[in-house]
């Protein structure tokens, strides 16, 4: 048995404001070259399939698209539960009926794990999907009152899975959830708060293989088979040291499961550059990724006319711009009202250096100390 795990493709999510449509779509088309080449017998999709539960009409085309190629023309089945971002009942629509096709969708948790059997072309497997789900409803659906965690809630919901006889072959758990002691990213929305929400990897050891979502960065916990595929794509500026990929993996009879990741290259990465102002504009003309989503990191400590107008026309998808050396010069001189007069008259003059071409006069310099100061007094009164 061959599958592709992956998770978090948040379809419809922006980046600072900017649409990753384009990108989405690429990386699906890199996705279903990944499934021709190595003929898998089934894609799981753990989770977060759209970034938010009333998803953009263009990513719902998108994902329709995508699993119409996967399905009716690569014969390939899709085993999808939802996350956190989606919205469950929605994608769950028609799910009975789809199943028929070869696409499995698990919307919300249910009280019952139905598993799926998958035929593949050189073996079999059954695949239990377990979406998303707060502790509040399982304790509900299962009525069992013990039920207070994260970690209670999985646990009886793997006590089903223990207990399906899958008569020797594999059994794969797919879920969406977080795993104690795994690395965040800032792009994931938290399930809880004060860590209520972490779960032990212990609970998936016993299974052939986990293939989870929820984390953004390709990782193991507990064992290597207790996996999270991680986004197909950087959501994230913290993201930018991450490797994106999907898992291929190989059930072997008898044998730990062969595990490997097929890189997903970007249209554009997301990445983080700082320097001075007029370094990055002299080296921007020889960097292939220009046109890269940026975050900018100035070291400059004076005032600067229209940074993000400069840098855009060298760089022309810089989506956020930090003054880094600005706010550490005025963390330096300390707090207090004559060192505001100071910073604020300091950035004046770097402002009229920039639009006149000359410096401030001394009449002019006590001029415009004089009326920073009467609108400090001002204000304080």
């Amino acid at each position: 048995m061959r599958f592709i795990h992956t998770s978090d493709w948040h379809l419809g999510r922006t980046l600072h404001n900017q649409s990753l449509l384009d990108e989405q779509a690429q990386m699906l088309e890199t996705l279903l070259t990944l499934i021709e080449t190595h003929q898998v017998d089934a894609l799981v999709i753990a989770g977060d399939i759209f970034d938010r539960s009333v998803p953009p009409a263009a990513a719902v085309s998108l994902l329709d698209d995508f699993l119409d190629k996967v399905i009716q023309r690569l014969k390939v089945s899709v085993i999808a539960i939802g996350g956190n971002h989606d919205g469950q009942e929605r994608l769950a629509f028609g799910a009975r009926q789809m199943a028929g096709a070869g696409l499995y969708i698990q919307g919300p948790v249910s009280a019952s794990i139905d598993p799926v059997r998958i035929d593949g072309k050189q073996g079999a497997a059954f695949f239990y999907p377990i979406p998303y789900a707060e502790p509040a409803l399982v304790r509900h659906l299962l009525d069992d009152e013990d039920i207070h965690s994260h970690q209670d809630a999985m646990a009886a919901l793997l006590a089903k899975v223990t207990a399906h006889k899958s008569d020797g072959l594999p059994k794969i758990v797919i879920s969406h959830c977080f795993l104690d002691g795994g690395s965040e990213s800032d792009s994931e929305r938290p399930l809880s708060i004060g860590g209520a929400d972490k779960i032990s990897p212990a609970l998936f050891t016993p299974f052939d293989y986990a293939a989870l979502g929820h984390l953004h960065g390709p990782q193991y916990k507990g064992a290597e088979h207790v996996r999270y595929s991680g986004s197909p794509l950087k959501y994230s500026f913290s993201e930018q040291h991450q490797n994106k990929s999907v898992t291929l993996v190989d059930m072997l009879p008898g044998q730990p499961p062969d595990i490997r990741l097929l890189p997903i290259k970007p249209q554009r990465d997301v990445r983080i550059i700082e320097g001075y102002l007029d370094a990055l504009l002299a080296q921007g003309a020889s960097d292939p990724g220009r046109d890269d989503y940026l975050m900018v990191r100035l070291l400059d400590t004076h005032a600067i006319l229209e940074p993000m107008a400069k840098l855009r026309a060298i760089y022309p998808n810089v989506l956020h711009l930090e003054r880094t050396g600005l706010m550490q010069e005025r963390a330096l001189e300390g707090p207090g009202r004559e060192r505001m007069q100071k910073s604020e008259l300091t950035m004046f003059e770097d402002f009229f250096t920039q639009v006149q071409g000359e410096s401030l006069s001394g009449p002019q310099k006590a001029l415009m100390s004089e009326l920073i100061a009467s609108l400090h007094r001002e204000g304080g009164q």
